[in-house]
């Protein structure tokens, strides 16, 4: 039983990771109906500009966090408003192909910039362990955790609690509407890819200690990212905070105790879980199904 709880911990910081990056893709989503495939290129690099400010100028890792906070918010709204709003009213195939390209602009800037070498990424949490009840808590662990608790709440009351995040989540739910009652719809738009930007920026700063810093670091965490989206629900924020638990755990206990998984074959269990929801249950557990009138 000890070992049960010990994978289930074990997968906890993880699925941290993964309901991160999740919220990211379902705050787009929400906004504009079509998926960030940049979301994991634009968190790499923004993982980077943390590592320059660490390795490069000394700054201390909270420090650089918070910087790195801010740059990831003005490059998510800089690409909104510069690549995205001038083909929003195209088809959602521009779009994506769009986000496409995002992805190797980013992906060739890193290496252009940082090089292909990976390198290591500091941890603001102690390398050591709890031992509680025979199971070994991660310190690490514990603070990704905590992190995204913390980062998932200030998201939460600023939607519910700020005009600001008010007129967001109004723009998302009817544009038209928003636009009639003096909401600057596009601004909002830009604001949530920004928003977007730093969640992904979070989770890449998060990731980077375990996974090593380099260019791809971040494209199979998006692949567990898309699948937790889709278990929770596309269009649900809490759902994709929830997936990305749930995924974390369950592949965590996948790898312990089905042989033939172990821990090479997790992506393509992600992928299986993608395919397997969509066919089932479209919505994810906390999404709402959509009707259409014929």
């Amino acid at each position: 039983m000890s070992d049960f709880f010990q994978q289930v911990v074990a997968g906890l910081g993880s699925g941290a990771i993964y309901a991160a990056l999740a919220l990211a893709l379902v705050l787009i989503h929400r906004a504009t109906g079509v998926i960030n495939f940049a979301q994991g290129e634009m968190a790499m690099f923004t993982t980077y500009i943390a590592w320059t400010l660490t390795e490069n100028h000394g700054w201390s890792y909270w420090p650089a966090f918070a910087a790195t906070l801010v740059f990831a918010f003005a490059l998510g709204l800089g690409i909104q408003r510069v690549v995205i709003a001038p083909v929003s009213n195209a088809s959602v195939l521009t779009i994506v192909i769009m986000t496409i390209g995002l992805v190797l602009t980013f992906n060739g800037l890193a290496a252009l910039i940082w090089s292909a070498e990976i390198r290591a990424f500091p941890s603001p949490f102690p390398n050591e362990t709890w031992q509680v009840g025979g199971v070994a808590i991660s310190q690490q662990d514990i603070g990704t955790v905590a992190v995204v608790l913390v980062l998932v709440t200030l998201l939460w009351a600023f939607f519910q609690f700020t005009k600001t995040g008010l007129a967001l989540r109004a723009s998302a739910l009817n544009p038209e509407a928003s636009r009639l009652v003096g909401v600057r719809v596009s601004w909002m738009l830009g604001i949530g890819w920004g928003l977007a930007a730093m969640l992904g920026a979070v989770a890449g700063m998060l990731a980077a200690p375990t996974v090593f810093l380099d260019p791809n670091m971040m494209q199979a965490v998006l692949i567990y990212a898309f699948a937790a989206a889709v278990l929770g629900g596309i269009d649900s924020p809490f759902g994709a905070v929830v997936g990305g638990i749930l995924l974390g755990v369950g592949l965590n206990l996948i790898g312990a105790y089905v042989d033939f998984v172990g821990a090479d074959l997790r992506l393509p269990v992600a992928l299986l879980i993608i395919l397997i929801v969509l066919l089932v249950r479209p919505a994810g557990l906390f999404g709402k199904p959509v009707t259409r009138r014929v």
